[in-house]
């Protein structure tokens, strides 16, 4: 693998993960100053506007580099699997440095509000991180080694699937936030189905993984 590739990547996530931090910490001096917790506060609708576009945005930063820093398909999807799960966690590294939050891995987070809120404590996007990590780490080495990982056109279902069964646990509570509830539980089996899934399927790829050329 390219180590001064990794380095450079390693690099701008921790760096971009400061970045939305930032806005984050600003955001909660003015509408959380006592600290964040749920129900959330209705934000004015021209911020609300402004932190969509942030979100899509921040997405868009990470799939630009991935595709410059790759040159083949796999490349490009283990880079971009690699700048967001290093971002994800990154990003709560930086909310304990500067906030001291979470109080745990436990605690509830907002996590994204395209198209709708998503919520689930802290701990279950770290894992889905740390899944396309060693996921992605173990495309690079294959690729360095000249294989790829050999998917099917239901393996590729399958994964679409297991990361819509993720979702889909993280909009378990969508309508409640948007009713400025709080949260009432989180479906850890739809979470765990769904990250199951995904594995299961992407080791099966890699056992079938074929020599290029």
């Amino acid at each position: 693998m390219n180590k001064r590739l990794l380095l450079t990547l390693l690099i701008f996530s921790i760096a971009m993960a400061y970045l939305e931090v930032s806005v984050v910490v600003y955001l909660r001096l003015l509408y959380y100053p006592e600290g964040f917790a749920f129900p959330i506060k209705l934000l004015p609708a021209k911020v609300a506007l402004v932190e969509l576009s942030r979100e899509a945005a921040t997405i868009i930063m990470l799939l630009a580099v991935a595709l410059a820093a790759g040159r083949r398909f796999w490349q490009r999807l283990a880079n971009f699997m690699l700048l967001f799960g290093l971002w994800d966690i990154f990003y709560y590294v930086w909310l304990k440095v500067l906030l001291n939050w979470p109080e745990s891995l436990l605690t509830w987070d907002l996590l994204f509000l395209i198209p709708l809120p998503w919520s689930s404590p802290v701990l279950a996007p770290i894992l889905v991180s740390i899944a396309m990590i060693a996921s992605a780490l173990i495309i690079l080495r294959l690729e360095d080694k000249g294989f790829q990982i050999k998917f099917t056109f239901f393996d590729w279902l399958l994964e679409v699937i297991a990361a819509l069964t993720i979702i889909a646990s993280f909009l378990w509570n969508a309508s409640s936030i948007v009713k400025l509830q709080p949260p009432v539980n989180y479906r850890w089996e739809v979470f765990l189905i769904g990250l199951g899934l995904g594995a299961i399927v992407f080791v099966r790829g890699w056992w079938r993984r074929t020599k290029k050329g």
